[in-house]
């Protein structure tokens, strides 16, 4: 994204008339609109908007965007939110000792593909260190022996690094019920099945033993139910009757790091609505 955009989303009661005066407020002010999506979802009557506005064509910055835009927000009883592409997103990283998603991100967030920065990465082992510190990233290692003083610890570091996502990069370690409601819609999680299938831990052991034709990887939201948050982004491979265990972890891994990093992308976009247990994806 070579312009700098504001990226303006809304989710309010569906009735007539939103799209218009959201545009029109815009336009008022000759801000461009350079991307547009929305949706209404059907069973909660909730409407969904997701636009990209060039920040230069708007004569003032988001703080008298905010008190410009409060009373058309409050006329439709909207949830909103603006963001500024110049402020990238702060992601914290989790991750136990596998390292294949945390490597694809640390390439991606590397070569400028994912635009984030990354100001730690947190780990209940000590085996990733060097490789972390190789990138210029500090490493916080946080003993798990007492896990409500670890988990603790880990937020005390989300607070103090400014963070506005915590990715959960295979650290295999379940979340505190209160952290994950705290922060909710700001940890995101790759866990090595299709959900709803598999949930919990070992999932390609217990695909192995259904003899499932498809192994998948989802991302999603954490929430203070296991593995059933919203659900951000998914795919699969199709396995057969000849593969093993260690065949379907070695699969497996392609698709984790790959669903992790679109859904990763889709959140720091501003491209992923909840709509009460689901999500609305503008891709």
């Amino acid at each position: 994204m070579s312009e700098r955009r504001y990226t303006l989303t809304i989710s309010c009661p569906d009735r007539s008339g939103i799209i218009a005066a959201v545009s029109g407020f815009i336009a008022q002010h000759k801000g461009w609109i350079v991307e547009a999506s929305y949706h209404t979802d059907l069973e909660t009557q909730r409407f969904f908007m997701r636009q990209e506005i060039l920040a230069d064509s708007l004569p003032f910055d988001l703080i008298e965007f905010h008190a410009q835009f409060t009373d058309l927000a409050a006329e439709f009883k909207m949830d909103w939110h603006i963001s500024d592409s110049a402020q990238k997103k702060r992601i914290i990283i989790l991750v136990s000792k596998q390292d294949h998603c945390l490597n694809d991100l640390l390439h991606r967030w590397r070569s400028g593909e994912l635009l984030v920065d990354i100001p730690c990465v947190v780990s209940n082992h000590a085996d990733l260190r060097g490789f972390v510190e190789w990138h210029g990233i500090p490493f916080h290692h946080v003993d798990m022996t007492d896990k409500a003083d670890a988990f603790e610890n880990i937020e005390h570091l989300f607070r103090l690094y400014h963070g506005d996502a915590m990715v959960l990069a295979r650290f295999m370690q379940i979340l505190p019920p209160d952290l994950c409601r705290r922060h909710a819609g700001q940890i995101i999680n790759i866990h090595h099945s299709f959900l709803p299938s598999f949930v919990g831990a070992k999932p390609y052991h217990q695909a192995y033993q259904r003899g499932v034709k498809l192994i998948g990887a989802t991302c999603h939201y954490v929430t203070d139910e296991l593995d059933a948050g919203p659900i951000i982004e998914q795919d699969t491979v199709r396995i057969d009757h000849g593969d093993s265990v260690d065949d379907m972890v070695r699969y497996g891994r392609d698709i984790e790091k790959t669903v992790l990093a679109r859904g990763l992308r889709y959140h720091v976009e501003d491209r992923v609505l909840v709509c009460s247990n689901k999500t609305i994806v503008f891709k």
